[in-house]
């Protein structure tokens, strides 16, 4: 006798909706909100750092859950997300919805409540921005990298603002990090799996420019504005000039290989050199940072 449908499909496991919140990419979002936190240079609370933590994990994974409730016809026709939790059927539609809205109320409440308002409208504005605008702006807009890189670029103000409770300047310039750094990463990414994002027409500049010209020469300006901006904390005085030669270093390694994706030649494997490059000079430089801030400057 056959068994039916719903008595094949496994019942969802841990490891499913874990998957589901994207733990590697929360992460990232935990890390530099945690790098704000620390740069702000505030007195030693660890009840507070375990709520910026908790917090940031819960509202990172809770939008990553929800974007891909939003995303699931697109995901199920893309071979790069093919098998995530919900195509697969491994996680019933109404159940991410639920793990996302949540985690997402939880993440403000707690934040909130045992942080500060500042930090939960930060977190807030990361959520709305990120599943408000950029998630459909992909389904229309050539923009979207862009409105998603600002989206991202959200979780070090949350950390700074956990820690001072405003934003100072140096606050700021993380964002700039963050948002510029993004570009470049991202538009690697979309070169790659550019047939994917045409399959489902997603107006991206890597499905609207087919020659790459234009995508590796916005990769390349975005890329020189990071290292500008990155050496600004040393020209406004807020970093040492330990910090600077990390960030001018990594600079130069992270302009290289921005400059071999413009050469036709090579393009594709330039593509996924320059996504290896961005994964490493974000922490390179971001610890730089930490380092000189709580240990060389007086």
């Amino acid at each position: 006798m056959m068994m039916s449908e719903a008595t094949a499909i496994s019942p969802p496991k841990f490891g499913d909706y874990l998957e589901l919140t994207k733990p590697r990419l929360s992460l990232l979002s935990v890390l530099t909100a945690l790098v704000g936190y620390s740069a702000a240079r505030p007195a030693l609370d660890g009840w507070r750092i375990g709520a910026v933590v908790v917090g940031t994990s819960l509202a990172a994974g809770g939008v990553a859950a929800l974007n891909q409730w939003l995303e699931r016809d697109t995901d199920a026709r893309m071979k790069r997300t093919a098998d995530r939790p919900i195509p697969t059927g491994k996680v019933p539609d109404g159940s991410a919805f639920v793990l996302g809205v949540l985690m997402c109320t939880a993440a403000l409440f707690l934040l909130f409540a045992r942080v500060n308002p500042l930090s939960a409208m930060f977190t807030l504005l990361t959520i709305i921005s990120y599943l408000g605008w950029y998630t459909p702006a992909k389904r229309w807009s050539r923009w979207s990298t862009e409105i998603g890189a600002l989206a991202g670029a959200f979780p070090p103000l949350i950390g700074w603002a956990a820690a001072e409770g405003r934003i100072s300047a140096l606050g700021w310039i993380l964002f700039g990090v963050l948002f510029f750094w993004q570009v470049p990463h991202f538009m690697a990414v979309a070169w790659t799996y550019r047939r994917d994002y045409t399959a489902v027409e997603f107006p991206m500049l890597a499905v609207l420019d087919q020659s790459g010209v234009w995508v590796a020469r916005w990769s390349f300006a975005n890329t020189f504005l990071l290292v500008a901006v990155s050496l600004l904390p040393t020209v406004l005085h807020l970093a040492g000039y330990c910090y600077a030669a990390v960030a001018a270093a990594g600079g130069v390694w992270f302009l290289w290989r921005a400059a071999r994706f413009l050469r036709a030649e090579g393009r594709d494997a330039a593509a996924r050199k320059l996504f290896l490059t961005s994964i490493g000079y974000l922490p390179l430089v971001l610890l730089a940072l930490v380092a000189d801030r709580l240990f060389y400057l007086p």
